[in-house]
């Protein structure tokens, strides 16, 4: 497999006041300035959508909001990311934070969802549902009712060899919990990745 160089990533800053910052990523210098500003744009709307949802989510104001950035994996044409912002409202008990994630199959030009990931007809819902539902109970992870099984769309992000599926704050654990991260290897669900997809890339050994 050739070599893929990292996509060259700068940190771009909206400020609205002292306690309210945004901090996000923008993709640079690549050679297909189509796919880079394809990228962008999706970093923007989420960015905003979570700026959104923040704002609307309470009828106080909001006193504080913080947004960040983690880049996850930026090697072997994969560019997976996630987004947070917390904020405050006045009067709140605590404040709430929601984290988003995007993933960019770069050898194929596009935005990937958790289907994607997957051979075509292959039952990824009850595979991770399964994985999940054993480390929930080795890990003595606190549900709030019952798990079953994840969303076909839940939140995920790719870090080197491991797929991460999370879930929201208060989705399935206390919100003192904080976020529930459940990290998959590639090798446990080998049998059903799209080998052409994002994972099958990082299961290659070379």
């Amino acid at each position: 497999m050739p070599v893929s160089l990292p996509l060259h990533i700068e940190t771009r800053k909206i400020n609205s006041g002292k306690d309210k910052i945004i901090y996000y990523p923008v993709v640079t210098h690549m050679k297909n300035q189509q796919l880079q500003e394809m990228i962008n744009q999706s970093i923007v709307k989420e960015t905003q959508g979570l700026i959104d949802v923040q704002a609307g989510n309470m009828p106080t104001n909001v006193v504080e909001m913080i947004g960040s950035f983690e880049i996850k994996n930026n090697q072997r044409d994969v560019l997976s990311l996630s987004l947070s912002n917390y904020a405050y409202h006045y009067h709140a008990a605590h404040g709430m934070t929601y984290i988003k994630s995007l993933t960019f199959d770069l050898k194929k030009g596009k935005q990937c969802e958790l289907k994607d990931l997957f051979k075509p007809g292959s039952s990824y819902v009850e595979k991770l549902s399964d994985l999940i539902s054993k480390q929930i109970v080795l890990r003595d992870v606190p549900i709030l009712n019952s798990f079953s099984k994840i969303k076909p769309d839940q939140d995920f992000y790719i870090a080197d060899k491991s797929l991460v599926i999370y879930f929201q704050l208060y989705e399935i654990t206390p919100y003192a919990f904080g976020f529930p991260m459940f990290p998959i290897s590639v090798y446990e669900i080998q049998d059903i990745i799209n080998e052409d997809g994002p994972l099958g890339r990082m299961a290659e050994n070379n």
